[in-house]
């Protein structure tokens, strides 16, 4: 049985692929420290599991949902993207819960492009962006984002490529894998590059509340509902990530538009689920600083992994994880990861599988309690001595 032809050159994904060696490894007895992935491995709020068992508990919540998802977590949304982003959107018409952002990423692009239509794609940048393109018939164009230029796109160079078959371009800040936080003046040159070209911006948001304390929405921009769609997630701000719970908000025709998609995938969420993340997304300004303290701390220790081993980051970050530029005695971060992973078992992700604008860095979560942090230097420093 041969597979279709919408799976050439869509690989397995890489985290994939290295985690079973990883579990062979382990295997072996080698009790590797998987410092890659960015999986959250604090709890959500007490009270929204609680919110998700009582409710669940109840008789007449296990049936279908509506595709559109409950009123409440709409409202929800809503309120949070209000208060933290200083966003107004209609929750009857800007909003469409999803099951986590990855999926919107999925519909997003099967909504909009035909075979043969290009998307521009961030390189470095998540992988996901162009496989989605690729399985929907797009070709993915990327466009390279440099330390020289912080981080964001060089819209000159844009300006003088050929755009005339580009449909979607996706952008990601704060950035991952960078961590470069966002600009208004970098937002307001997204939306007027969008508008001049008619190109539909795609912004995927899930880092805005980590080790930031100034969340931005590229909807926030003057405009931007005219040619802006926005992907967000509790994912990482809650520490929902196994949860699957995201937010696709744009204009009402957007919505309306991506919906005829998505009704056909699912059938909606569990309703006792929105009503935990409805609850989630109530929270105060003291759930995330306590988030982000424990990310503060072990950020600390991860810059001292990171000058252990010569590498140079930029101060500062976003997100859940740390960038930084290998030595030069390294051809590439995949020669620095492996190195690491053989002789001291500790997994750092090679900055290339985000783009050959990566190839040269190196990746590092900082979802791992600070014990396991600290027996990676001690391990890659009982390496470094030999």
């Amino acid at each position: 049985m041969q597979t279709a032809k919408r799976l050439d050159g869509i690989g397995e994904y890489y985290f994939s692929k290295k985690l079973r060696e990883i579990d062979e490894l382990n295997k072996q007895g080698k009790n590797i420290i998987n410092l890659g992935i960015g999986s959250p491995d604090l709890p959500p709020q007490p009270a929204v599991i609680k919110v998700l068992q009582e409710e669940s508990a109840k008789p007449n919540v296990h049936a279908y949902q509506g595709y559109k998802g409950s009123p409440v977590l709409r409202g929800a949304f809503s309120q949070w993207y209000k208060t933290w982003y200083g966003v107004d959107l209609n929750p009857d018409t800007e909003i469409l819960p999803l099951i986590g952002s990855k999926e919107g990423i999925m519909h997003i692009c099967m909504t909009y492009l035909n075979d043969g239509d290009e998307a521009l794609i961030p390189n470095p940048g998540y992988p996901t962006y162009t496989s989605a393109v690729r399985l929907a018939g797009g070709i993915p164009v990327s466009y390279t984002l440099t330390e020289e230029n912080n981080w964001m796109p060089d819209f000159a160079a844009l300006e003088q490529s050929n755009l005339s078959k580009v449909k979607l371009m996706w952008v990601n800040y704060p950035q991952m894998p960078t961590g470069q936080l966002p600009t208004a003046a970098l937002f307001e040159q997204l939306v007027a590059f969008g508008k001049k070209h008619g190109i539909l911006i795609c912004h995927d948001n899930p880092y805005s509340f980590i080790l930031n304390d100034a969340p931005a929405s590229l909807l926030k921009t003057e405009g931007a509902k005219d040619i802006v769609i926005e992907l967000n997630s509790l994912s990482k701000s809650q520490n929902m990530a196994g949860w699957r719970v995201g937010v696709l908000c744009a204009a009402k025709e957007r919505i309306e538009e991506v919906l005829r998609f998505k009704s056909n995938m699912d059938s909606g969420m569990f309703l006792p689920l929105q009503l935990a993340a409805a609850k989630a997304l109530a929270a105060g300004k003291d759930w995330y600083d306590g988030v982000n303290a424990v990310y503060r701390q072990r950020r600390d220790k991860v810059e001292d992994l990171l000058l252990l081993l010569d590498c140079k980051f930029a101060a500062g970050q976003a997100g859940m994880f740390m960038w930084a530029k290998t030595p030069a005695k390294y051809k590439t971060g995949y020669e620095l990861s492996d190195e690491i992973l053989y002789n001291a078992s500790v997994f750092l992700t090679p900055g290339g599988i985000f783009g050959n604008a990566g190839d040269n860095y190196i990746r590092i979560s900082l979802c791992s309690p600070e014990e396991k942090l600290l027996e990676s230097i001690s391990r890659i420093k009982t390496f470094l001595k030999k």
